[in-house]
């Protein structure tokens, strides 16, 4: 309908006010869409929100799929690339489920990479799900990027993802999905410090 781009300004300025009440160690993580991607304007309209909300660039984390990355590649860069050189990481959603490169990947110069639930769900049950994961996790280090394992649910999962040097995690083992105004109750409580909910 065209609305996105709006709807996602609104979103993002939302999401920055209401995380500014959060410790200044925990990130805000946003997916943006690959139509917002299409957008030349998308970084500087990210920048200027970050302005008017007070929110720190090295606070928020944009997440983008392997198939927006496909689509228009030398605008992307531009976007990725402005936005990174204010200090906004860039995370790989659902990675593993699209078609880039590695060597497109290595092009976009991302911040992490977000291992899909699909492999994360099969971990305690599927020989080739772990080793999938474990490969991930290697590309991940020997890159240096970040890497957060998608749909954690139960303490089994999270043990194999640990042992294997997955730095994060998100999934309904740390929380559901919660109103904004439940956060700060939900960041107290903290009952896996070293992964992120």
């Amino acid at each position: 309908t065209g609305l996105i781009n709006v709807l996602g300004d609104q979103l993002l300025r939302r999401a920055c006010l209401d995380a500014n009440a959060w410790p200044v160690n925990f990130v805000l993580a946003l997916n943006v869409s690959p139509i917002q991607l299409r957008d030349p304007m998308l970084g500087l309209r990210i920048l200027s929100i970050l302005g008017q909300t007070g929110f720190s660039p090295r606070r928020l984390e944009i997440e983008i799929t392997e198939s927006a990355l496909l689509q228009n590649v030398g605008l992307v860069q531009t976007v990725i690339d402005d936005l990174r050189r204010s200090g906004v990481r860039i995370a790989l959603d659902d990675f593993g489920t699209g078609y880039a490169t590695l060597t497109q990947l290595l092009s976009f110069h991302l911040d992490k990479i977000k291992i899909d639930r699909r492999f994360v769900s099969r971990l305690d049950k599927s020989d080739d799900s772990q080793v999938i994961v474990r490969a991930i996790l290697g590309l991940a280090k020997g890159f240096g990027l970040t890497t957060t394992a998608e749909g954690v649910e139960d303490a089994g999962q999270l043990a194999i993802l640990k042992a294997n040097g997955c730095a994060e995690g998100q999934g309904f083992l740390f929380s559901k999905a919660v109103p904004a105004a439940e956060i700060p109750a939900l960041l107290k409580l903290a009952p896996y410090a070293s992964a992120a909910a």
